[in-house]
């Protein structure tokens, strides 16, 4: 199913407080299973919950954004896509929005990250400025569809992400858990919060 692309961009600043965080599935939420179309694979990342719950708790909306090239590759079926993210819910809790990107890296569409139209089509489901979510992933690219949409990104590095994407990180945690400690608390507090 096509994200539409909404026009226009906000720069992130002073444009108020935190209202919604947006995470990427495969490699932040849960264990990156390439194409991955089966329920029976899905595992949580540690601490994948309690960072969740953390965020509802603060009364902040929730939603996923994820590029699933493989509908494209004709290696998933938007059905299979369907059925990981029920599986997601049923171990995460419940997503404001799912913001899914089914085509490939040459299709040019304005949807897939890093471009912005993921994050700004979930922005405006939710009634989110994106100067006022942050986007957690765990590759640059999720970084700079925050950064392209006016949203604040934070990595979350995994052994796949490259050195070089840590390094142009604005802002960046060891874990899930210590990427909405950041986001909650700021730098340095709320140890122990999540």
């Amino acid at each position: 199913m096509p994200v539409p692309v909404l026009a226009g961009r906000q720069r992130p600043g002073a444009a108020g407080p935190l209202e919604a965080v947006l995470f990427d599935r495969d490699g932040t939420l849960v264990a990156d299973v390439p194409y991955n179309g089966d329920p029976a694979l899905v595992e949580p990342m540690p601490g994948a919950r309690a960072a969740l719950d953390a965020v509802r708790a603060r009364g902040l909306a929730v939603g996923v954004v994820s590029n699933q090239s493989g509908v494209a590759r004709g290696l998933l079926s938007s059905a299979q896509v369907a059925a990981v993210r029920e599986e997601v819910e049923g171990r995460l809790g419940p997503f404001g929005v799912w913001a899914v990107c089914p085509h490939g890296p040459g299709d040019g569409c304005g949807c897939r990250k890093p471009a912005p139209g993921l994050i700004l089509a979930a922005c405006a489901s939710l009634g989110v400025s994106p100067a006022r979510a942050a986007v957690v992933g765990d590759i640059g690219a999720d970084v700079d569809a925050a950064r392209a949409a006016g949203a604040r990104g934070v990595l979350v590095p995994t052994p796949v992400t490259r050195s070089e994407e840590v390094a142009a990180a604005p802002e960046y945690a060891g874990d899930l858990p210590g990427a909405v400690r950041l986001l909650l608390c700021g730098p340095g507090d709320g140890e122990g919060a999540v």
